[in-house]
């Protein structure tokens, strides 16, 4: 049996975190999204958009509300 690890509002917070943005515990997919949105557009954020296709790839993966936060907060400013 194989055991796959989903893209949780952990694992993506602690992604966003590693790339130098401060996002408090436990703050939800949408609140992740929007600061790193706002962070990326104040003084940009080197590998946001890296990690953005990333996780895109995977949507397979991907709890919902973590692909809709992307979505809507993050893709249009960085295609």
């Amino acid at each position: 049996m194989m055991i796959v690890d989903l893209i949780d509002g952990d694992d993506f917070r602690d992604r966003l975190v590693a790339l130098g943005i401060r996002i408090p515990e436990g703050a939800c997919p949408e609140t992740c999204a929007r600061m790193a949105r706002l962070k990326h557009m104040e003084v940009g954020v080197p590998g946001l958009q890296e990690l953005v296709r990333e996780l895109m790839a995977r949507t397979d993966v991907m709890l919902p509300s973590v692909r809709a936060a992307i979505e809507r907060f993050l893709l249009p400013d960085l295609r």
